[in-house]
């Protein structure tokens, strides 16, 4: 059964993107548009929406080349 949110409860955000060597050109640009977006598309508003207070939401992009992952991280 699920709970109500309260301010208590913490949000994460994942973006999992693919490295495509025609619009990036290393790992660590594919974490960024990863990361941006989360901004874009909004997705810490449903979060917020729900109670969970901005401070307590953390957004991760991960960013995958074959089998190497890289994993970046929006500081608040």
């Amino acid at each position: 059964m699920l709970r109500p949110l309260n301010n208590y409860d913490d949000g994460i955000i994942l973006e999992f993107k693919v490295f495509n060597p025609g619009k990036e050109n290393s790992l660590e640009k594919t974490v960024q548009a990863a990361l941006s977006r989360i901004d874009e598309k909004k997705y810490e508003q449903t979060l917020l929406n729900q109670g969970i207070e901005k401070e307590r939401i953390r957004k991760y992009g991960l960013a995958f080349k074959g089998k190497k992952v890289l994993i970046g991280e929006v500081k608040q």
